[in-house]
């Protein structure tokens, strides 16, 4: 049996991003309930040195239009990097939703032979599709996921694994 592309890529980033939505909003309900406000969260960390909850979610969504978009031999779409609240953040992630409504399997098709080229410290590098996408696209994805999972988390929203898996 073979796995295509498209079945690693479109149901896996939509289910993700899908509950990561709804662990923004229990986040954000639980930050209601105890009366602070949710920039709290959008500017938290798990260490001094990391980036905040917000940049998580903007990391993980550009692995998702980068990933889909280079697999599907399509520009990459260029958003600003400039969402600070919650509710900005859930309108990047629907956009990211939105996109990936767009992906159809047939957009997909032999990509994990299709050379994939990436700026990475100022050189071109390039890797095979599926090297990509199962080397680093979902790696970092899933890494930032996690992170902000784990930053909400850490800030006492009453969030677990069934609403990380989904």
């Amino acid at each position: 049996m073979t796995i295509a592309i498209y079945d690693l890529t479109v149901p896996v980033y939509t289910r993700m991003l899908t509950n990561l939505l709804t662990i923004m909003d229990k986040a954000e309900a639980n930050a209601a309930e105890r009366k602070f406000d949710t920039a709290v969260l959008a500017s938290a960390r798990l260490s001094p040195d990391m980036i905040p909850f917000r940049g998580q979610i903007m990391i993980a969504t550009d692995h998702v239009k980068g990933s889909v978009s280079r697999l599907a031999g399509r520009e990459v779409p260029s958003w600003p990097d400039t969402e600070q609240t919650f509710d900005e953040l859930r309108a990047r992630i629907r956009k990211a939703l939105d996109l990936l409504a767009t992906i159809t399997p047939a957009d997909l098709e032999g990509s994990e032979a299709r050379d994939v080229t990436l700026k990475l410290g100022g050189n071109d590098v390039q890797e095979n599709g599926l090297v990509y996408l199962t080397q680093r696209a979902l790696p970092n994805f899933y890494f930032h996921i996690t992170t902000a999972y784990a930053i909400l988390r850490a800030n006492g929203a009453p969030i677990g694994k069934r609403d990380y898996i989904g």
